[in-house]
Order: structure tokens, then C-alpha cells, then sequence
């Protein structure tokens, strides 16, 4: 009987429940095969906690948001103890479903001898070598949503609002929920932004009878030869840098600058919960029946990457230490610039 573990590290994304019911249907398929759910990440490694999953633990969960295993952001330990952990327990394998700092860790554990395949999940999409990420799709769906919901405002009171939304160092949130969601700006972190173009969008806008302005800004996002904004009450509690904070510093920067009132708003973790999509779901399921597949054939230091419509296993070593950002010539970028949407350059 071959008992592979699997586990949900970093932070929480739509989609991860749906990963793991597809993990164990499918293990149980096939036959002389069980699932062991890792509790709170990698933290459940090092405790050796984790329990046998059946069908009837995973039924129904792939339409709820958050992991059922729980997640933990914080990598304490080696991975060759977290190696050594796995094999005094008994997992013959297991699943990383995580982001960058996840996968780093999981390439660091094939290397001290561990058989682990990834399994990309994020919302901020940035993980390098595929392209899309569990929880993405759910994500932008929330940040068009809000989009629509701030426009109605604006449109009522003759506002400049302003989004902030997630994305880390990447504005793959920003971008898509911008275009889906109707907005005049988006403010990315690969386009440095200039304060005086911004305020020249806004006023051409109401020059062409727009009495209001929708910006998305992610938030990594930083003007033209600056640094992003902190989130310095939550850097200094966890010691870890934290973005945050542009939504506001651009509402006191531009009202001073705008004949129209200037509002706010902080999308923060809506982003992450709710029920996945459609699209995540299914994603989710592909992805954890193929790395299940993976490590069945005797698989390792490989994850799941999403190509051309096309879930396949690449090479671990591609994703691991790694980010992917918006490429400024591809194609969704320049439809966005051919529509009108600025970024602020």
C-alpha cells in the first residue's frame, strides 16, 4: 500500500480544497493507494501531523475556498529533516500544493532525497514555468466584481476611486482585474508609475465628459524610480516585508491634485476566499490528479504547469526560486493600451 502525503503551504487561495478531493478520488481509483493530509504545511512535516483522507472526508469541499488542511507561510526547519520526517512516517511520496516560497522549499527536499512533485496554487500568479495558478481565476473574478461595484459609486458622486489589490511583485491581479472590471488605470509593479500622468489621465477624462475615474494599483506597484509602499505595522509584527498601503498614499497624493473628491479602498484578503470558479476547480483537479499520476511512475522534483490550455509536468527546478511578472509586449498589454486603459507612464 503506498501512502502519499499532501499539504498546502504558503497562504490560502481558492481552489486548494478542490486540489485535494481530486488527490483523493483519485487515489482511491486506483486502488492500493492512500492520501495522508499533512496539517498546516510544512509545520505539519516537522510534527508528523497528518491522518489518512477518504472520499467521504473530501465530499463536497472542492466549492468552499480555504484548504481543510490548513496553511502556514512560515518554513521553519531543513528539508532533510522535513526528508527524514517523511520517511519515518511512512508517506512514500507527497504533494506540495503551494507558491514560490512552497516550491523552493519542495526543490530543497528532492535534493536532500525526498520524492515531492508540486502543485502551483496563488492568487498573484507569479509562479515562474506556468501560466496560470490555482486561486488566480477566483481572485481576478473578485477584483472585477469590486470594480463594477466602485464604478456605480463613482459614476454617482463624480469620484476618482482608488483599488488596491494583491499581487506581491507581480500585477497580474491588477492587470486582469482592471480589464475585466472596467477600469481607466492600473497601476502595475513592472510600470513605474508618474504622478503627473495620472493626474493628466484623470483630467482628459473629464475633459471628454467622464465625471469620474476607477485606478486599480497593485500593490507592489511604486512611481517611476521608487520603491513600493510598506505595510509597516505588519513588517514589524512578523519581521517579514509586507506591501501594502498604496491605495492610501495615492488618495492623499492626488487629492491635493484632482478637482474631484478622491476615495480609497483596500480589496486585501476578499481576494483570497470565497468559493474557487469554475475554472479553478476544474484546474485544481487536473493538477492534482497529475501529480498524483507523477509520483505513481515513480516521479520527483516535477510540478504541474499549465500550457497552451494544457496541464503538464515540468521540471521542479523551473519554478523554484523564481517569479513571473507581466511581460510589457505581451499581447494582453498591448490590447489594454489599444483600448485606452493607462498605466500611468
Amino acid at each position: 500500500m503506498l501512502t502519499i502525503g499532501v499539504l498546502t503551504g504558503g497562504s490560502d487561495a481558492p481552489g486548494l480544497n478542490a486540489a485535494i478531493r481530486a488527490i483523493v478520488l483519485a487515489a482511491e481509483q486506483r486502488g492500493g493507494m492512500e492520501t495522508a493530509g499533512v496539517r498546516n504545511g510544512f509545520e505539519g512535516i516537522a510534527g508528523a501531523h497528518w491522518a489518512s483522507l477518504a472520499a467521504a472526508d473530501v465530499l463536497g469541499i472542492h466549492t468552499r475556498g480555504g484548504s481543510i488542511l490548513g496553511c502556514d507561510n512560515i518554513f521553519r526547519g531543513e528539508p532533510t529533516a522535513f526528508e527524514a520526517a517523511l520517511r519515518e512516517g511512512g508517506l512514500d511520496g507527497l504533494i506540495v500544493i503551494g507558491g514560490n516560497g512552497s516550491l523552493t522549499v519542495a526543490q530543497a527536499m528532492v535534493e536532500a532525497g525526498a520524492r515531492v512533485v508540486g502543485v502551483p496554487k496563488t492568487i498573484d500568479n507569479d509562479v515562474a514555468g506556468t501560466e496560470l495558478t490555482i486561486g488566480f481565476d477566483t481572485a481576478v473574478r473578485v477584483v472585477a466584481d469590486a470594480c463594477q461595484r466602485l464604478i456605480d459609486t463613482a459614476e454617482s458622486h463624480r469620484r476618482v476611486m482608488i483599488l488596491e489589490v494583491m499581487g506581491r511583485h507581480s500585477g497580474f491581479i491588477a492587470l486582469h482585474g482592471a480589464m475585466a472590471g472596467g477600469a481607466d488605470i492600473a497601476l502595475l509593479p513592472e510600470i513605474g508609475y508618474k504622478l503627473d500622468a495620472i493626474v493628466e489621465s484623470i483630467e482628459q477624462r473629464q475633459t471628454r465628459g467622464h465625471n469620474h475615474t476607477l485606478i486599480v494599483a497593485a500593490e507592489g506597484a511604486a512611481e517611476r524610480g521608487g520603491a513600493p509602499v510598506i505595510d509597516q505595522l505588519r513588517t514589524d509584527s512578523t519581521g517579514i516585508q509586507h506591501l501594502g498601503g498604496i491605495g492610501q498614499m495615492l488618495r492623499e497624493s492626488l487629492r491635493d491634485r484632482c478637482d474631484s473628491e478622491v476615495r480609497s479602498v483596500d480589496l486585501a484578503y476578499l481576494q483570497r476566499g470565497g468559493p474557487p470558479t469554475a475554472f479553478d476547480r476544474v484546474i485544481a483537479a487536473q493538477m492534482g490528479v497529475q501529480a498524483l499520476e507523477a509520483l505513481t511512475k515513480g516521479e520527483a522534483g516535477t510540478f504541474t504547469a499549465y500550457a497552451g490550455g494544457e496541464v503538464e509536468m515540468r521540471p521542479l527546478t523551473e519554478a523554484a526560486g523564481k517569479a513571473r511578472k507581466v511581460e510589457l509586449e505581451e499581447s494582453l498589454v498591448l490590447s489594454a493600451r489599444g483600448m485606452g486603459l493607462q498605466f500611468g507612464d
